[in-house]
Order: structure tokens, then sequence, then C-alpha cells
């Protein structure tokens, strides 16, 4: 059936109409991302070609920054160490989230949403007070040694749980599974149920329904979860000022070292673009990861 042409190009008119309306609605939150994301970015970026003299900026094009950052073994190694723990506290926090989500999503069948508030109580604190609440845990003096001391199981307290990469590992993941819980429960919750249904029908345990079903259907949402601690993790430097302690420096503590006593902002914004880069690159691989089960029907 063919559409009479007035018909036609009223409706195109309208569609036409629409698109410009839409571009309107979001004209200001894109105009706001370029000048608070976009400019600061590209800021960062022609910095980090300049070099610091003394205490004026040399404008002049130079790669000399990328050259030392890549001549200096402490900076490579610290990027990798960061990046390393980044992904044990994203492999932690989605390991503790994804129970929690299960258990809303299946096993909760009222006030869901009081139970998505509940997780949220950890952030109605300051974040600064719960580094703290754990530098006091893991002290020499702390919950955990007082209390292997009193049952005997140590004689003296175990210096290595403060001031060292596991008390990042330990914070940072405490700080930042329950940002993992709510994607991962999107993505449960968008599950048909008749599908486990129908694979424990054709005679599959429960195990195995939630392996060959629920986990790769859920999978889209433990990508999300994991971008969304890996990307704010691999840079922070609050946490290892707290509680790492000399052996727990990451590469965010650089950064700010650079941009504050140092008073190199070039090398600092250097270092910054390598960070950026590199979590842009295993951000990219992960979208691939989920497009990749996309296309072949996994979601």
């Amino acid at each position: 059936m063919h559409l009479k042409p007035n018909y036609s190009r009223y409706i195109k008119k309208r569609f036409q109409d629409e698109l410009v309306r839409g571009y309107g609605l979001i004209s200001s939150s894109f105009i706001l991302m370029i000048f608070g994301l976009g400019a600061p970015l590209i800021l960062l970026f022609v910095l980090s070609f300049w070099s610091q003299d003394h205490l004026m900026l040399n404008q002049t094009f130079s790669i000399k920054n990328y050259n030392e950052f890549f001549d200096n073994p402490i900076y490579v190694a610290l990027l990798i160490k960061s990046i390393k723990i980044a992904s044990i506290v994203t492999v932690i926090s989605i390991v503790l989230a994804y129970p929690m989500a299960y258990f809303i999503s299946f096993r909760i069948k009222k006030n869901k949403m009081l139970w998505l508030v509940l997780i949220t109580v950890p952030f109605w604190t300051s974040y600064l007070l719960r580094v703290f609440a754990w530098k006091i845990i893991l002290g020499n003096n702390g919950v955990i040694n007082s209390g292997l001391i009193s049952l005997r199981l140590i004689e003296e307290p175990l210096t290595f749980l403060l001031y060292s990469p596991i008390a990042i590992i330990i914070t940072l993941a405490h700080a930042w599974a329950p940002f993992a819980v709510l994607p991962i429960y999107l993505s449960l919750n968008k599950i048909n149920r008749d599908l486990l249904a129908a694979a424990r029908d054709l005679g599959e345990s429960a195990f195995m329904t939630f392996a060959r079903v629920t986990l790769p259907l859920s999978l889209p949402g433990i990508i999300i979860a994991s971008l969304l601690v890996f990307i704010p993790t691999v840079g922070d430097y609050v946490t290892p000022s707290l509680v790492g302690g000399p052996q727990g420096i990451m590469i965010g503590n650089i950064i700010q070292s650079m941009f504050g006593e140092s008073q190199n902002w070039p090398m600092g914004a250097t270092i910054s673009m390598m960070l950026i880069a590199i979590v842009a690159i295993l951000s990219g691989l992960i979208a691939w990861i989920r497009y990749s089960y996309h296309k072949h029907g996994y979601e």
C-alpha cells in the first residue's frame, strides 16, 4: 500500500520537526558535556606536550614528557600496579555484588526497592569516614588483630593488613561493591523466567541452568558493573594515601603529586593522558566483548 504524496510529505515533515525538537532538548546537556568534560580533556592533552621551565610553562610542542614517562621504569611499574589493584578490586566487587543482586532479583517478591535503598546505606556517610574506619579496623590494635590475639591464633599483630596493597583492595572493594549491584540486578531482572523453567524441564540441574542460561544473560550487567568499578579505582589517590602507605602508592598519587607539591603540570598531564589511554583501551575491549555477546543473541 502506497501513501498519498501529501500524507507522505506530512510524515516526513513531522519526523523532521520531532528530530529538531529532540536535538533541542539534549542541546543544553550536550553543551555542558563539551565544556565540562571535553574542554578539560583537550586542555590536558595540549598541556602534556608542553614542558615545565622552573616556575614557567614552556609552550613549545615537544614529546619530551612522553619519552620521560616510558624511560622512567617507576611510572610504568606504578601504572601496571594500579591496573592490577583495580582489576582485583573489580573482581572482588563483582563477586560480592552478584549474589546480592541475584537474591533481590530472584528471591525477593515484595519491596525490592527497599532492599536496593538499603544497599546505599554506606553512602549515607562520608567516603573519608569509611576509609578511616577501615584504617582503624586493619590497624595493629584494630578489631581484626585484637580478635585474633584474643583467640590466641596469633601472638603479634599482623602488620601487613594496614599500609599495604591489601588494605587498599579491601577498602576500595567495600566502597565500590554497592555500585556493582544495581547494573547486575537490572540485567538479572530482564531475564525471561520462562527460559529458566525450560532449562529445568529439559533436565538441566540448578547449577547448569545458572551457568548456561542465567550467567550469560546477565553478562551485560556484569560488564557495566566492571566499568563502573574499574574506571574510578584505577586512578584513586585518596585511599592509597590513607591506608596504602609507601607500599601502596598508585599512579593517582603520582599525578596528584605532579599537580601539587612538584608543580610539574605538563608531566602530570602526560601521566594522566597515559592513564586515560589505558582505561579507554580496556573499556573498548570490554565493550567489544559485550557487543560480541549481543551479536550472538545472548542479550
